[in-house]
């Protein structure tokens, strides 16, 4: 593991969507990056603050000014986004594991890159640490999302400096990450602002828990539901082919789910989310985890709720 990169973005935001006459569209402008590397100890090695001046909302919603504590006037003291983001990249080196609280700077932080002609980070879904859900792993349900200020006080962390600017947002949140362990930290996230266009930039990983697959992007919901790959229900333990007790069934079209048995590890149950990627066209995203006797009937109750709704 290289050095960690736990950022935070602020961003300013028009009354709508800006869309450039080749179509590229832009709802949250970046104004201001903060961050700061933690190495493989999770020390603390060096930090980065820089305010980006505005080039498409050139007004302060008056939501985020009162938010972030920044007038216009001192953005207009920044850097353009291009200049700020590549020396943000450099300084951030090779080899780096991004960290943010919540899923979404990642993905805003892409696709300011790719509206102002900047090259993206990858060619595919980019691992990173959602500190937001590790903090509910560790310390809550791991299905509850707490603020950050709310997490820095349940965990005694001293408040010295103001939150909601980039760089103590990411102060916090690098102490918070510090606090966690390895078992912790294998449950990483994946950013889809680019999602897999081939079969080999797929995602495929297994958790503690659970498993999860990326899968590379369909023309059509058909396409998709007819691959095999997506659709299949393996034991992701042993790999073996398992009879389904359950066939895919879909209460709204979106999500899909089946329970399957495998005999050395019990119920397994797959669930298929389909989401569209930023071209339009459609990616899934399957996990499974193996459940209980119980929940199985939960599964088989919610199907006959769907076929009950769907009887004419």
């Amino acid at each position: 593991m290289g050095n960690t990169i736990v950022f935070d973005l602020e961003w300013n935001q028009g009354n709508a969507p800006y869309t450039r006459d080749d179509g590229k569209t832009l709802t949250f402008e970046i104004v201001e990056i903060g961050a700061v590397k933690l190495n493989e100890k999770k020390e603390k090695i060096g930090e980065f603050s820089r305010l980006i001046k505005p080039q498409i909302h050139r007004h302060m919603h008056r939501i985020t000014g009162r938010l972030i504590h920044l007038s216009m006037e001192d953005l207009m003291g920044g850097d353009p986004f291009e200049e700020v983001a590549q020396d943000f990249l450099s300084w951030c080196g090779e080899d780096v594991m991004f960290c943010s609280w919540g899923p979404l700077d990642l993905t805003e932080f892409q696709r300011n890159l790719d509206f102002f002609g900047l090259p993206l980070l990858s060619d595919r879904p980019i691992g990173f640490y959602d500190a937001q859900k590790l903090y509910s792993i560790a310390y809550d349900d791991g299905k509850s999302r707490r603020a950050l200020e709310m997490a820095v006080d349940e965990l005694g962390i001293k408040k010295d400096i103001p939150f909601h600017r980039a760089l103590s947002d990411a102060e916090y949140t690098a102490k918070i990450f510090a606090t966690f362990n390895d078992r912790v930290l294998q449950k990483i996230s994946f950013d889809t602002y680019v999602t897999p266009r081939t079969k080999k930039q797929e995602i495929k990983i297994i958790f503690d828990n659970y498993a999860k697959h990326i899968s590379r992007e369909f023309d059509s919901k058909e396409a998709l539901l007819a691959d095999r790959d997506v659709m299949s229900t393996k034991c992701y333990i042993c790999r073996r082919n398992i009879r389904k007790k359950i066939k895919w069934f879909s209460p709204n079209g979106k999500h899909y789910y089946s329970v399957a048995f495998c005999d050395e590890h019990g119920f397994m149950k797959a669930k298929v989310r389909i989401k569209k990627a930023e071209d339009g066209r459609l990616y899934s995203v399957k996990t499974c985890r193996f459940i209980t006797p119980e929940d199985v009937e939960d599964m088989k109750n919610k199907q006959r709720k769907m076929k009950k709704r769907q009887k004419p």
